[in-house]
């Protein structure tokens, strides 16, 4: 009985001591894997950016504009006249198409359709998104877009594939505010 006693009393004992867990030999804090990452994507955008200018360099006889949003664009047509452009809230019709950089043509204006679009309140390329509000009826802008402002990591899910810089010839049919 005095054995069980004791034999118990030690289990108690030496239970209530403290573990100290093991420390990972060489942490790698998440901080460092975002680090990682970001300094990756920086490093794909540059080279995006440059395989873009590249294809606006070869095309010598137009004058592209850069946008602060990150992209580029230059005027089919271009209305001289005073008249309104897009606000947010509007509804606008337009009719657009999308190349790759090549100018190959991987959805034809037939294929997108007329497209009605309520500026900054639904979802759409967002460098188009910002596009749409430097023009007026009648104009048609070329956009040069790069992934980021495109599609992205994911692309479409059909034609479009991941990280794919685009073209995009935008004429805006109509604005209803």
């Amino acid at each position: 009985m005095k054995i069980r006693v004791l034999f118990f009393l030690s289990i108690f004992c030496f239970s209530c001591s403290k573990v100290t867990p093991r420390r990972p030999i060489q942490p790698k804090p998440s901080t460092t894997i975002l680090k990682e990452t970001i300094k990756e994507s920086k490093r794909l955008n540059a080279l995006e950016n440059q395989k873009i200018i590249d294809v606006i360099r070869r095309d010598s006889t137009t004058n592209y504009l850069v946008s602060p949003n990150g992209f580029w664009y230059t005027y089919v047509n271009k209305i001289t006249k005073d008249s309104p452009i897009p606000q947010p809230g509007d509804v606008v019709t337009l009719a657009y198409n999308i190349q790759d950089l090549e100018g190959n043509i991987i959805y034809s204006k037939e294929e997108l359709k007329t497209k009605t679009y309520t500026v900054d309140k639904e979802d759409f390329i967002a460098a188009l998104q910002y596009g749409i509000k430097l023009m007026k009826i009648g104009e048609t802008i070329t956009f040069v877009i790069p992934s980021y402002n495109a599609y992205g990591v994911v692309g479409d899910g059909k034609k479009i594939g991941i990280n794919k810089s685009i073209k995009s010839t935008v004429t805006l049919i109509n604005i209803k505010q």
